[in-house]
């Protein structure tokens, strides 16, 4: 059965959602929620999604939104399938978890108040806070400081095996590089760069980016 998204391909989180589908070989159809039109909230999406937010699936009669909870979701839902994502002891699925709630509490912020700032407001023909971006910048350099250490011990966040835990930072890590021009903050730091481009080159992340152009 194919697999509905609703989102934008451009999208952090809708992108989140797609790579962990490509990269379980799960058959979806993108469903284009025009965020700049604000379709997100419309009462009809609303219905699907009371927060107004992308992304959501819909998996036969079962519906799902929130980007990382779908994310686990496919990762159990097809774990014989493509790579394991979780982990495999009990310990990999808490390092794995562990890094996650870093992404989503440490670095997504961070990096969605800059790309806010620097990129959507613009483009929205609004000035943005530029002060407010350079503090979210530093405060992010502390951040990817840690991911340097961390990076230094093992080749991939939750060790030696790409999961979730990497998969989840590629729509934000690619908006602040291509979008943001910051790939400075990736390049300076040996460990996480070799990471970035460890994640980035991989299959699935290249074919989310070819349907992106």
């Amino acid at each position: 059965m194919v697999v509905k998204v609703y989102g934008s391909v451009r999208a952090a989180c809708p992108q989140r959602v797609l790579v962990c589908l490509l990269e379980k070989g799960v058959d979806f159809e993108l469903v284009h929620v025009d965020l700049d039109q604000g379709e997100q909230k419309q009462p009809e999406f609303l219905l699907k999604q009371p927060f107004g937010q992308v992304p959501v699936v819909e998996d036969g009669d079962f519906r799902l939104f929130e980007s990382r909870a779908i994310i686990r979701y496919y990762a159990a839902k097809y774990a014989d399938r493509g790579p394991d994502l979780l982990g495999t002891t009990l310990e990999e699925r808490a390092l794995v978890d562990q890094w996650l709630e870093v992404e989503g509490h440490n670095f997504n912020d961070l990096g969605f108040t800059i790309m806010f700032q620097l990129v959507i407001l613009p483009r929205m023909g609004q000035p943005g806070d530029l002060a407010l971006a350079h503090s979210c910048v530093q405060k992010l350099e502390k951040v990817l400081d840690v991911y340097e250490n961390r990076l230094s011990k093992s080749t991939y966040l939750a060790g030696d095996n790409f999961t979730l835990a990497d998969l989840t930072h590629l729509p934000g890590i690619g908006h602040l590089i291509e979008e943001a021009n910051l790939g400075h903050l990736i390049t300076e730091r040996k460990n996480v760069s070799a990471w970035w481009n460890n994640i980035s080159s991989r299959p699935a992340w290249k074919k989310l980016k070819q349907l992106v152009q």
